[in-house]
């Protein structure tokens, strides 16, 4: 019998976040409504909301507990964590904390220039050892929409063989699974993702309207005003 297809979307935001005012609960309802099987919640510094959106997921969707981590180079995100990671790391000592736990680790938007992105610095000089490093790099994420962000991001991907993903880095329940990853067998554990993402991926790439992303700076202004 063939093994079952998951659909996966490895980069989601909640209200956990600084800039989503997105409630976890609802962000997983989102993903089941659009057949996700898998959702990876990775808020900003924290795994507050993947533990939420975790105990609120309905029958059929996996979330997985993740984290968008700054370190003194750029983001990482990291998977399949029982305690959060610290911000303001260098991305040596991230990793090996991401490790510690079990987890893995992928690459968030490498080239976007307006983000916290490691190509825009020298985070990604010496990108030979990115193979041995992390576990997956964002061939897509459905938030560039100005320059060549994503092109140079399947290239990295390419060249350094790594599997790249799509992913919705969704900051608003509309934006979930906009774009996903298919892949064969189960990714609801560390070594089933792996194993999932090295026999080989589909790609679905989408995206949200322009106007559904401009929540996001709204979301930061009312954060700042003190609202959750």
């Amino acid at each position: 019998m063939a093994e079952a297809r998951a659909f996966v979307d490895l980069h989601c935001h909640t209200s956990a976040s600084f800039d989503s005012l997105a409630a976890p609960a609802a962000m997983a309802r989102a993903a089941a409504s659009r057949g996700l099987t898998h959702l990876a919640i990775t808020d900003h510094g924290t795994i507050d909301g993947a533990l939420a959106a975790r105990d609120a997921a309905p029958d059929g969707l996996t979330i997985l507990v993740g984290e968008e981590i700054r370190t003194t180079e750029g983001d990482l995100i990291a998977m399949f964590l029982e305690r959060a990671i610290p911000n303001g790391l260098p991305p040596v000592e991230a990793i090996a904390a991401i490790r510690d736990q079990g987890g893995l680790v992928g690459i968030p938007h490498p080239f976007d220039r307006f983000r916290g992105s490691m190509g825009r610095g020298e985070g990604l000089t010496g990108l030979s050892a990115l193979s041995g490093a992390v576990d997956w790099i964002e061939a897509w994420n459905a938030r560039i929409v100005i320059g060549d962000g994503n092109v140079r991001a399947a290239t990295l991907a390419a060249s350094v063989g790594l599997p790249g993903v799509a992913v919705s880095d969704a900051h608003t329940t509309l934006e979930v699974g906009v774009a996903s990853t298919v892949v064969t067998g189960d990714p609801s554990s560390a070594a089933g993702l792996q194993a999932a993402l090295a026999a080989g991926v589909t790609l679905q790439t989408g995206r949200a309207s322009f106007y559904t992303r401009l929540a996001t700076p709204a979301a930061k202004l009312l954060k700042r005003a003190g609202v959750r």
